[in-house]
């Protein structure tokens, strides 16, 4: 099959490789001539586990290309879809500007039918909104089918390849067949493809990112509980996580969410809920709990320091939103980075991924570690903000003698408060009693 992917961004890119890991001759749009011409050369522009390799098949077998021509990248096309930004607005409604420019565009350009899937998050009624901006000036059939993605970062490929469920946004038979056999390969195993209109497929991925957001801030509360009445939260969330209705997953406390995702997903659900004059209380509440959580960590750090943090350094292991990305949007390592500063202090970071990006935004506000041994070397604290794999196993005894204070504020509960114990150290955790050392 023919399939165009207009946006080479994180979603664009995966789908566009793994559709033609299946087979398909895929074509990627981008109107970033550089961007193109970096991935015609087979430069990955994301960073994203085992999607390379499939890059790198894909390209030299000839399925997987790229083009800033929309009119060439569409030619022939079966499906065309739209994986764009939908970045927040002021207000915090997603902002269609990208989508329905393309969607435009596409009415002038289209030669036959096809079907043209919104793979981007986005609110409801959009697809009508495509549907009507393409029908301007089509002179050809077409359908619009919203066919919202479901990826983690850090996983993404396997999120693709092997997918929980498909959810497509269709009531034509016709697009429903096409979207049919473009996923067929990928749900072989008999995972479903759950065909309903186009509102409540756009709906099913806010409603699903809000969840899983009130799910990490509930933990998060737990865990905020547990410090006042003398519980410990992962005993608790063990004790709730074996129960089947709740589940394991999404219930480790922390210094909040981040990420391309749930902060957009959940402020755009609240702009809907608001459009439609329904006083969305719990969304309220994950976003004001979730704002006032990335920071948690520094009242404590004041405290040990008397309140004084000017002068001092401060180490940052982890500044990606989540492991195994290097995806910097919301992530509470900027927002402790901000508040650092602004008390005076000195802050050194290190991130097996992500430290171009943040210079990017931040430029030379920090120092920039090449390690995490030397990230840590002469500094008089260590906050740990994301929990990279290499963080959970590090030699103790080498940060005891590096830092100047042997004190860690953990923001992800990496370590075992009885070694912390052990090992002399003074830590600070969520949800779980403090050691001093």
């Amino acid at each position: 099959m023919k399939v165009a992917v207009v946006g080479t961004g994180y979603v664009g890119l995966v789908s566009g490789t793994c559709f033609a890991e299946t087979g398909n001759t895929v074509i990627c749009v981008d109107n970033n001539p550089q961007k193109v011409e970096s991935l015609k050369k087979g430069k990955m522009t994301i960073y994203e586990p085992g999607l390379d390799v499939l890059f790198d098949r894909n390209t030299k077998e000839g399925r997987l290309t790229f083009t800033t021509s929309l009119e060439e990248g569409i030619k022939d096309a079966e499906v065309i879809f739209l994986a764009l930004p939908t970045p927040p607005g002021e207000d915090g409604s997603a902002d269609l500007k990208y989508i329905l420019g393309v969607a435009d565009d596409l009415g002038k350009t289209m030669k036959q039918y096809a079907v043209i899937v919104d793979k981007s998050t986005v609110p409801v009624g959009t697809a009508e909104k495509v549907r009507a901006a393409i029908a301007k000036n089509a002179t050809v059939d077409f359908d619009v089918v919203s066919n919202p993605e479901f990826l983690r970062e850090g996983v993404a490929v396997d999120d693709f390849m092997k997918p929980d469920r498909v959810v497509v946004g269709t009531e034509s038979e016709r697009a429903q067949e096409i979207m049919k056999r473009l996923y067929a390969p990928l749900v072989r195993q008999g995972n479903p493809v759950i065909f309903m209109d186009e509102r409540s497929a756009e709906m099913t991925k806010y409603a699903a990112n809000s969840f899983l957001a009130m799910k990490i801030t509930f933990m998060n509360e737990i865990a905020n509980l547990c410090e006042r009445a003398g519980a410990d939260v992962d005993n608790v969330r063990k004790g709730i996580g074996t129960d089947s209705r709740i589940g394991k997953r999404f219930l480790f406390p922390g210094i909040g969410y981040g990420g391309s995702c749930f902060p957009k997903d959940v402020q755009a659900l609240g702009k809907t809920a608001a459009e439609y004059d329904y006083d969305f209380k719990i969304l309220k509440s994950v976003m004001k709990v979730n704002d006032k959580q990335k920071t948690k960590m520094m009242p404590l750090i004041k405290d040990y320091f008397d309140g004084e943090l000017k002068g001092k350094t401060i180490a940052i292991w982890g500044l990606a939103f989540k492991p195994h990305t290097d995806d910097i949007r919301e992530a509470p390592a900027l927002y402790n980075i901000k508040s650092l500063r602004r008390a005076g202090a000195k802050v050194v970071v290190f991130d097996p991924e992500a430290m171009d990006n943040i210079r990017g935004e931040i430029g030379r506000k920090v120092k920039y570690a090449k390690s995490m041994y030397e990230a840590i070397e002469g500094a008089d604290a260590l906050m740990i903000m994301t929990e990279w794999p290499e963080f959970r196993s590090p030699d103790f005894d080498k940060i005891g003698n590096a830092l100047k204070n042997k004190v860690i504020f953990d923001g992800r509960n990496l370590y075992d408060l009885n070694n912390m114990e052990n090992k002399g150290f003074t830590y600070y955790s969520i949800g779980r009693k403090v050691i001093n050392g």
